[in-house]
């Protein structure tokens, strides 16, 4: 299976997950147990974060954490390792102004979802139908227009 390239940059994806552990004493010390609705859980479980390249999916670069650990969190170190090369994608759970900012510290290009309430007002329409906005770290900067960073927005819906 090939990598896939668009225009000339690596796609890759950004997305965490959970794993069962053995059933140890260290293992549960170490990654815990997630929440169970009726009993306990079997197994202590990992949370991780990682980065695969698209087309032939392999983990490129990973964070591992207990299962207490926030996804965003563990995608710091994760996100570190992107570069100039790459296309980056991921879904709306991990948008927060500060990793938006330290993933385009790394010079990739971004693509993210982002939450249906997400504040992105039109600032500059493109002919594509996309348009221009930017993204503020709180809402002083926002109504002093500061701090902010431009970004394209593409609007899209999936039907069923």
């Amino acid at each position: 299976m090939a990598s896939v390239w668009y225009r000339g940059l690596r796609l890759m994806a950004l997305d965490g997950s959970t794993l069962d552990m053995p059933d140890e004493a260290a293992n549960a010390a170490q990654y815990g147990y997630a929440g169970a609705s009726r009993g306990s859980p079997a197994y202590p479980q990992m949370r991780f974060v990682a980065m695969a390249e698209c087309g032939t999916h392999t983990l490129c670069f990973a964070q591992p954490g207990p299962y207490r650990a926030g996804e965003r969190k563990l995608a710091e170190a994760v996100i570190d390792c992107a570069d100039a090369s790459m296309l980056v994608t991921a879904d709306r759970n991990f948008y927060s102004f500060a990793f938006w900012q330290r993933s385009c510290a790394t010079g990739a290009k971004l693509l993210f979802r982002a939450r249906k309430n997400q504040r992105l007002p039109r600032e500059t329409e493109l002919a594509d139908g996309s348009y221009l906005s930017t993204l503020y770290p709180s809402e002083k900067a926002r109504r002093h227009r500061t701090e902010g960073i431009k970004v394209r927005v593409i609007e899209y819906a999936l039907e069923g």
